[in-house]
């Protein structure tokens, strides 16, 4: 009899086992596929988050240097980087000169920074630009918060890669040092896939 329950237990176990395969195989099917920038979420770019169901990019109205009313349609066809901030966020003006030379670097045809800035009025981003040297990137202001918020931004800064479709191919939550190796991996695939 002591045998018969050996034999009950190793096949239960081994059902168990079977099971739990089976479903770590097959688990991910019938998700939609990710962009693949997840695999260069590490080092520096390890808060970078992609989503499953990718939202489009939001149709909220800033202001260009020359006062010109945008949206981020207004970059279809090229893979942009929007970057929301203000220059009372510590961690907003830690970042910007890494997304200066970010844009120094991949700006073009394929590629954009775009950082709009939230505070009260465009002069002080202007001002901050001017004091830090920040050269290659054009001071977009949009005081009303509304591109945070469509993007549900919980705090600034935040960055959204958006596709040349103008799909978010991922996030970062939080600063980051835009001008490292591990940044540019990933800047790099994005216009690779985007």
């Amino acid at each position: 009899m002591q045998a018969s329950h050996i034999k009950i237990g190793i096949i239960t176990c081994t059902v168990i086992l079977l099971a739990a395969i089976v479903y770590v195989l097959f688990s991910g099917m019938g998700r939609p596929a990710a962009s693949g920038l997840e695999t260069y979420a590490r080092g520096e770019m390890s808060g970078f988050r992609t989503l499953d169901d990718a939202p489009p990019r939001p149709s909220h109205t800033f202001i260009d240097p020359e006062g010109v009313e945008r949206t981020l349609a207004d970059f279809e066809g090229q893979v942009i980087l929007v970057n929301y901030w203000a220059t009372w966020c510590a961690p907003c003006i830690v970042e910007m000169p890494a997304l200066d030379e970010l844009q120094a670097r991949y700006g073009g045809d394929d590629f954009q920074v775009v950082t709009i800035s939230a505070d009260r009025r465009i002069e002080l981003a202007e001002q901050f630009f001017q004091e830090n040297g920040l050269e290659n990137l054009p001071v977009y202001h949009d005081n009303s918060f509304a591109g945070p918020t469509s993007v549900g931004a919980r705090g600034l800064p935040i960055s959204i890669l958006y596709s040349r479709r103008g799909v978010e191919m991922g996030r970062m939550p939080r600063d980051a040092e835009w001008n490292s190796e591990d940044a540019h991996a990933l800047i790099e695939a994005a216009i690779r896939t985007g």
